[in-house]
C-alpha cells in the first residue's frame, strides 16, 4: 500500500484524519459500494508493511502515564487500566508481538518563577521537571516534586528491564507500587518502592 503523496488534490484532508485510516481511489470505492449495494460479499486484504516505520513483525505502542495516585478519577480510572491490562500487555511482550514504552507526563516551570514556592516544591533540576502538587494544597501530604522522582524510578526501572531483555517487569512493578505504597497510606516512598522492586 503506498502512501498518499502530497501533490495529490485530496491532500488537503489528510490533516484532518485522525483515526486509523487507508486511503483509496474513488474509482475502488465505486467497485466496493457497487458490490456491496448488490449484495455481494466483499474481502479485502490490507498489506501494512510499507507503512510500518520498523517491519520487525512487532507492534509499537506507547504509554503516557503518571505515578500520582491522589489526582481523582483520572488516577483512578489510569491504574485500573493498568492492572487490567498487565496480563495482556506482558504476554504480548514476553512473545515478542509488541514493544511497548512508558513516558511520563511532566512540565517545566518558567524561568521567573524558579525561586518560587510552588516551582521549588512541584520540581526537580532547577525546575526543569515538574508536576502538579497531588492534593493541589502546598503545605500538606506530598508534593509534585515527590512525583516526579517516582515518575523517574519508573522510568530507570523500565530502561533497566528493557536493556535486560524483560520490559514486563514494569508491569508488575507499577501495579505493585500501586498497590503497596499508596499516598494515602504515607507509603508513597523511596523505601517503599526499593521493598517492590525487591519483590520483583
Amino acid at each position: 500500500m503506498d502512501t498518499p503523496e502530497e501533490e495529490n488534490a485530496n491532500a488537503e484532508y489528510l490533516q484532518n484524519i485522525t483515526i486509523p485510516s487507508a486511503l483509496i481511489s474513488k474509482s475502488l470505492g465505486d467497485s466496493l459500494k457497487k458490490a456491496l449495494n448488490g449484495g455481494e460479499m466483499v474481502n479485502m486484504n490490507l498489506d501494512w508493511r510499507e507503512s510500518l516505520p520498523h517491519p520487525d513483525e512487532r507492534v509499537e505502542y506507547e504509554f503516557w502515564t503518571n505515578s500520582n495516585d491522589e489526582c481523582g478519577p483520572k488516577c483512578d480510572s489510569q491504574i485500573e487500566f493498568v492492572k487490567n491490562f498487565k496480563g495482556a500487555a506482558q504476554i504480548l511482550e514476553q512473545k515478542g508481538y509488541t514493544m511497548f514504552t512508558p513516558h511520563y507526563i511532566t512540565w517545566y516551570c518558567p524561568e521567573a518563577f524558579i525561586l518560587s514556592k510552588q516551582c521549588k516544591s512541584q520540581c526537580i533540576n532547577h525546575g526543569r521537571y515538574c508536576a502538579p502538587d497531588p492534593e493541589q494544597d502546598f503545605s500538606k501530604g506530598y508534593d509534585g516534586k515527590d512525583v516526579v522522582v517516582q515518575n523517574l524510578r519508573q522510568a530507570c526501572l523500565f530502561k533497566v528491564a528493557n536493556e535486560s531483555g524483560k520490559p514486563w517487569l514494569w508491569w508488575d512493578y507499577v501495579t505493585d507500587f500501586a498497590i503497596r505504597c499508596p499516598m494515602k497510606e504515607k507509603k508513597y516512598n523511596k523505601e517503599c518502592a526499593d521493598k517492590v522492586i525487591q519483590a520483583l
